[in-house]
């Protein structure tokens, strides 16, 4: 059985990391480098580091950040945000990266996932889908750092991705993101289906051990978490003994 994996994320801004509600209202929570070998130190499976801002700022992630984080971790490194060709990719993982996070960019144009699968294996291509709960109790693919809503809906999205090339899938809820609500179990029983045999990494919402336990009982096999362990709320290490009393398989 495949260890279920639990994963720290770093949102960062202007260098720094930061945890909003619904992706607004950002706070500071400290520095990259210094998170991630928290992090890894206390047992974290990866680390995703968001660079939030590149994106809508029509720029390339910062590879400085890229490297100073990398300095400090041994664990895998998915690195995310301003992704908009092959070349982004190639100075990414030249900066440290083991794999990117690819979103709107992809989107708006999905070949950009065939490009990197074909070029570094799909094992190295995360898309990244931010989703809303819309009126008709379908889930709406959400870009543009949550801004803008597509027609488009996340299983439709998901097949299309994965026939791509898609390698995972980070599967965030806007509506629940910061909110310790937990994640939205219902967007995930839609996108498990829908993904196949891609991995999906739950995201956006939780704040106790058992909302890990319940995105992992309806299909997910990551958890990412980041203002809960930002703000000391959860450990690592108590996660995965949790989990380990759950049943679930986890790397010690």
């Amino acid at each position: 059985m495949t260890a279920v994996r639990i994963i720290a994320c770093l949102d960062v801004h202007a260098g720094r990391v930061v945890k909003g509600v619904r992706f607004s209202d950002l706070v500071d929570s400290g520095d990259p480098a210094e998170l991630g070998l928290r992090y890894e130190r206390a047992g974290a499976d990866e680390l995703v580091m968001l660079d939030i801002s590149a994106g809508p700022e029509g720029r390339a992630t910062a590879l400085q950040t890229v490297r100073r984080v990398r300095a400090q971790l041994g664990i895998p490194l998915c690195v995310g945000g301003g992704i908009r060709d092959v070349r982004d990719v190639e100075n990414l993982l030249a900066a440290g990266a083991d794999k990117v996070s690819v979103n709107s960019a992809a989107w708006r144009r999905p070949a950009l996932i065939q490009e990197i699968a074909r070029e570094f294996g799909r094992q190295c291509c995360v898309v990244a889908v931010d989703a809303i709960a819309a009126v008709d109790n379908s889930y709406r693919v959400v870009i543009d750092s949550g801004k803008t809503v597509c027609d488009q809906t996340v299983p439709e999205w998901l097949c299309r991705a994965a026939e791509l090339g898609a390698g995972e899938f980070l599967i965030t809820s806007r509506d629940r993101d910061g909110t310790g609500q937990g994640y939205d179990l219902g967007l995930l029983r839609s996108a498990v289906p829908a993904a196949g045999s891609v991995p999906i990494i739950a995201s956006g919402g939780v704040a106790v051990l058992r909302h890990i336990a319940e995105a992992v009982a309806v299909g997910a096999r990551a958890a990412l978490l980041a203002g809960a362990l930002h703000r000391g709320e959860l450990s690592i290490q108590e996660i995965k003994e949790y989990l380990r009393k759950q049943g679930e398989v986890v790397r010690v």
